[in-house]
């Protein structure tokens, strides 16, 4: 007899799933771009240290296209000794341009603490380094006890869109004919000599942005840009010249110079009889000016015009520091506000010139000044600061208040200890605008 067969039971069948996977490394699945793109608000110092997140990020800072050298770079520790500051400052500089790789369009190298001498050379390198890499941004910081010469292989680097030194000196080579690239420009504490400083500016012909502080080596500026936007000067010059600047929109000028002015030749123009007649000449455009420091009284040598023969249309913001006892200053201010008809925003500073003798109230007569039929002044904004609250400086801004039909605001800053019997005055001052709002910022 054969067997009996059974059935056999099916075994069941368990579905195992298998166990997840972890996630993927976030930090390592960045697209290469994003990464870039983290890595550029970085400082230096902590972009190098991303090195350790994941082989991806491992040598992704030896192509940062923008290198900022500065304080940030060094841990608080090493603030204890100016030696070992520029001692790891330097090594932290060369270390990145030895692994670096590929394009770098911006280069900033800051510190404050002076540079040893026997140090210099390697800033030469970096210089030399940069010139073959068509860098487009370049500042330079540099403290020496002398200025730091710059090399000439810089001037031979006509990538440059932007140009930043401070305490240099530059002399260009002879057959050095400018950045023909170059787009703004800023000297702070630059020596140059007259010939080259004007060779340099004629020599950008795409030049926009100019900024001038206490350059040395020349005390007449004569500036050649037909491209120029914005200039800003500030130091001890005799006097400004332009030439080809008709598009020029915002001038700032911060001049200072001896006070003997009245006395001798210094700040006339050279065969002309109007220093303030000159500097308007051929700059329709501008739309802000703003005047610091002496060079509203360099604008009053020679003949004073009543108003300039060409209105600054463009002009709406006008910034002045007046020396309320100088009639002269103030005569010039009025021939400003009568020859802006556009103008939107007047900033009044108070100059105080020790050399000057205060003006009594009867020489002040503004009746005279700004003879009938007098011209509107149609600006918007008045603020007023530095004040005493003295009767000459009440009566400047009554007369405003009085021949601004459009005036909508007027702030008075008057200084801690002014006088505040007069001040309180100013509501009762009449206004030729119905909408006009007198604001009296008090120290209480």
């Amino acid at each position: 007899m054969g067997r009996k067969q059974t059935k056999s039971t099916p075994r069941k069948v368990i579905d195992v799933e298998p166990e997840p996977e972890p996630d993927p490394d976030r930090i390592s699945c960045l697209p290469g771009h994003v990464i870039d793109q983290i890595l550029t608000y970085l400082p230096i110092r902590e972009a190098v240290r991303t090195s350790v997140l994941s082989k991806k990020w491992r040598n992704k800072w030896y192509t940062l296209p923008n290198l900022v050298f500065d304080r940030q770079c060094l841990s608080a520790a090493a603030y204890e000794d100016t030696l070992v500051i520029q001692m790891k400052f330097l090594k932290i500089v060369n270390s990145v341009l030895l692994h670096h790789s590929g394009p770098i369009n911006i280069f900033k190298f800051s510190m404050c603490a002076p540079i040893d001498e026997s140090l210099v050379s390697d800033v030469d390198q970096w210089i030399l380094y940069l010139s073959r890499k068509s860098i487009k941004e370049l500042v330079l910081d540099v403290c020496t006890e002398e200025l730091y010469k710059i090399p000439w292989c810089l001037f031979s680097c006509q990538s440059l869109h932007h140009l930043k030194l401070h305490f240099c000196c530059l002399k260009p080579p002879t057959l050095f004919k400018g950045f023909r690239s170059l787009k703004s420009l800023d000297l702070n504490h630059v020596a140059v000599a007259q010939d080259a400083f004007e060779n340099l500016i004629s020599g950008c012909p795409l030049l926009e942005k100019l900024k001038l502080t206490e350059v040395g080596g020349f005390a007449q500026i004569d500036i050649c840009a037909p491209n120029l936007k914005f200039l800003e000067i500030h130091g001890e010059y005799e006097g400004i010249n332009f030439n080809n600047t008709f598009q020029l929109a915002t001038l700032v000028i911060d001049l200072w110079w001896d006070f003997n002015f009245e006395n001798s030749n210094q700040g006339r123009s050279r065969g002309h009889s109007s220093n303030m007649l000159k500097f308007f000449d051929h700059r329709p455009h501008i739309q802000c000016l703003v005047i610091r420091s002496c060079f509203l009284k360099y604008l009053t040598a020679g003949v004073l015009p009543k108003k300039l023969p060409t209105p600054c249309m463009d002009l709406s913001h006008l910034s002045l520091s007046i020396n309320f006892d100088d009639l002269k200053e103030i005569s010039a201010a009025l021939c400003l506000l009568r020859s802006s008809p556009n103008l939107r925003k007047l900033e009044i500073f108070k100059e105080i010139e020790v050399h000057t003798v205060p003006l009594t109230p009867a020489a002040y007569c503004w009746e005279k000044i700004f003879s009938a039929p007098a011209m509107p002044i149609r600006v918007r904004h008045v603020t007023i600061d530095g004040i005493f609250g003295n009767k000459l400086e009440l009566d400047f801004i009554k007369f405003l208040l009085l021949y601004s039909p459009v005036l909508e605001k007027m702030t008075v800053k008057p200084v801690e200890n002014f006088i505040p019997e007069l001040m309180r005055g100013l509501i009762r001052f009449k206004r030729a605008s119905g909408e006009a709002e007198v604001i009296l910022e008090d120290f209480t």
